[in-house]
């Protein structure tokens, strides 16, 4: 799939506009059809035009339903990509700073673990070093296949509230799942969005 999109990528700039839709979808029908390695895509486009969405396949091998522009894909980990992209933006615009505690911009409610009077910060979980583990001990998803359809917010934040920091914050990097989805519910605060 990488490389499909990495192909997109580089047709849009060397075109300096993005590719048809006709285009779009016959890469996805070849991605489907022929390679057999996807059962159903869906891209989306923005551009000075505006947003369009081209989409083929299906729900899955069991799932005939078509891929449409209002299909809900777990896109996992790129979301860390997305969070520490919003992260940088929002620390060029000065709404932010990387060193801000994350408990800055987290509802008054909400407590944050700290050690030796050191805060976490944004740049903290955005590095993986903030102490923190890579799930809550709380986290017991009753469907494997979607294990965080029922982690919610108050879960995250009843953890944290009561977790004892094992290690000095900064000392040690450790994948933290937990520590990506913090400051994206921070930054989105911040911004007064969902």
């Amino acid at each position: 799939m990488k490389r499909y999109f990495y192909l997109l990528l580089a047709a849009i700039a060397l075109r300096a506009q993005a590719p048809t839709d006709a285009e779009i979808r016959a890469i996805l029908m070849d991605r489907i059809d022929k390679m057999h390695q996807n059962v159903g895509i869906a891209a989306g486009i923005v551009d000075a035009n505006g947003r369009r969405f081209v989409s083929y396949g299906n729900f899955s091998v069991k799932d005939p339903r078509p891929v449409g522009n209002d299909t809900v894909f777990g896109i996992g980990s790129t979301t860390k990509v997305f969070t520490s992209t919003i992260l940088a933006d929002m620390v060029q615009r000065g709404e932010v700073s990387l060193d801000d505690p994350v408990a800055k911009y987290l509802p008054a409610d909400v407590k944050i673990p700290q050690r030796d009077g050191r805060q976490i910060t944004l740049i903290d979980l955005a590095t993986h070093t903030s102490g923190l583990p890579r799930m809550p001990a709380n986290f017991a998803p009753q469907d494997s296949g979607n294990p965080y359809a029922d982690c919610t917010l108050a879960n995250l934040f009843q953890f944290l509230s009561s977790y004892e920091l094992t290690r000095d914050i900064g000392s040690k990097f450790e994948y933290s799942n937990m520590g990506v989805a913090l400051p994206g519910q921070a930054l989105a605060h911040r911004a007064g969005m969902d």
